[in-house]
């Protein structure tokens, strides 16, 4: 069984065993952790009878919206030394069959069971609990394995650096199961009893609402939603409770940061990480932020930056499971990202490699086209792609009220010609993924296809 993780939960259970542990603000349901560890060996009992043998070391896979029942479909896999596989709620069930059997997964939970699947496989090493699976916006979802030792590291730093503490009461709209929800919510949950109100709904005025009536004082969300809140109507008075927001899942524009400081007088702190790697940086202050940093590393967390700008991180969240890499004595891995570390060890980031494309002979890089768009006033967001065909061409979608015509204007004084993108696609805000990044599959299809 995943033993370190259960123990930091049962150290939490006798803690805080009558305090409330989870609140749904949609519907007002609660409970205690007591309860909550309840729950999770009641749907044990009630949905894997006689099954907790052929559970353990065998892979879940589930899509469950943020709430008390999936804590307790998680808590319920760990008691049976099962690994967990969460996916989006939103995954179709024919999709969540797929993955299922990509996997070689043991099982696969379809609302009211779990459903045995042929040709499972059966993980080892005992302390396996989790597998990730990272977004697959370029190509088919890669599953990252984690054990408890790892989960629970990558908690410890994310909370020793933001200093969230049992006191604080964390506002929950990322999914639970993702890279950043497990980091920021779910983790500090179990193995240091941070509660949880999980968020009626993604828009500005239900956010509103919710701060108003239960005060929560953490939140982790990803820049779309602050944007949103800082075009908005809301009072700032409404999140008055609030002490600490922290953005991640995406870059967040510098702009945003600076109208969201200007409009509730908090900043907001970028935290960059990698679903491979956990956090890795943070912006303890909020300053960074306003100039589009991502703050220096987190306790715990080590940053080397190549002779090719390539960033490397070691940590003990780090995941291992067919990851040779090393720094020392623990897992390392390398971000698609280029950096470079500041006088003061904040991270830099400079884009993301292999972003270079060949354009009538010339390298042109899309990540340097889009940095040099989002400085220029009134832009909020950037995507820039190149259509395939005979004869390729650099297009940019871009969030803003601005014409594209001015924008091309005033890139040309300091721009090569051929470095400014020929197609524009100008929109009130870009689509995005499930997890909250930019979705260039959408933006490509968009701007290349008409």
């Amino acid at each position: 069984m995943s033993a370190a993780l259960l123990q930091a939960w049962e150290k939490t259970r006798r803690r805080r065993g009558p305090d409330r542990a989870v609140l749904e603000a949609a519907t007002g349901a609660a409970c205690t952790f007591r309860e909550l560890d309840e729950r999770g060996a009641a749907w044990l009992r009630s949905h894997a009878p006689g099954l907790q043998e052929r559970l353990a070391g065998r892979a879940v896979v589930f899509a469950v919206p943020n709430g008390i029942g999936w804590l307790e479909i998680f808590l319920g896999l760990l008691h049976a030394g099962a690994v967990a596989v969460p996916l989006d709620a939103s995954e179709p069930p024919a999709a969540q069959q797929e993955i299922a059997v990509a996997l070689r997964a043991g099982f696969r939970w379809d609302g009211t069971r779990l459903v045995p699947l042929a040709g499972s496989r059966r993980f080892r090493d005992p302390a396996t609990c989790l597998i990730k699976l990272t977004s697959g916006t370029t190509g088919r979802p890669r599953p990252l394995v984690f054990t408890a030792a790892q989960l629970l590291a990558d908690a410890r730093q994310v909370t020793a650096t933001m200093g969230i503490a049992a006191r604080d009461l964390n506002y929950a709209l990322i999914p639970f199961g993702h890279s950043y929800g497990l980091g920021n919510l779910t983790l500090p949950l179990l193995a240091h009893g941070v509660p949880l109100v999980c968020g009626t709904l993604p828009l500005p005025h239900a956010i509103a609402a919710d701060f108003v009536r239960w005060r929560p004082t953490v939140f982790p969300s990803v820049p779309a939603v602050w944007r949103a809140l800082a075009a908005s109507a809301v009072s700032p008075a409404s999140l008055a409770s609030l002490r600490l927001a922290i953005s991640a899942g995406a870059p967040l524009p510098a702009a945003t940061a600076q109208e969201f400081a200007a409009r509730f007088g908090r900043k907001l702190h970028a935290f960059y990480g990698s679903s491979e790697t956990g956090g890795i940086s943070f912006d303890r202050t909020g300053s960074a932020t306003l100039r589009g940093g991502v703050g220096k590393p987190l306790r715990g967390v080590r940053i080397r930056v190549g002779a090719d700008g390539r960033l490397r991180v070691g940590s003990a969240a780090v995941f291992s499971h067919g990851n040779s890499r090393r720094d020392g004595r623990v897992a390392c891995w390398f971000p698609p990202d280029r950096a470079a570390l500041e006088p003061d060890g904040s991270i830099a980031l400079l884009g993301r490699r292999g972003t270079t494309v060949k354009l009538g002979g010339r390298r042109v890089s899309l990540t340097e086209i889009a940095a040099r768009i989002r400085r220029l006033p009134g832009v909020n967001d950037v995507w820039v792609g190149v259509g395939s065909g005979a004869d390729p061409v650099l297009g940019a979608a871009v969030a803003t009220a601005r014409p594209a015509a001015e924008l091309r204007s005033e890139l040309h004084p300091d721009t090569a010609a051929w470095k400014i993108p020929r197609k524009w696609l100008i929109l009130p805000a870009l689509p995005l993924t499930d997890r909250g990044k930019i979705d260039g599959r959408a933006l490509q299809a968009k701007l290349f296809t008409a």
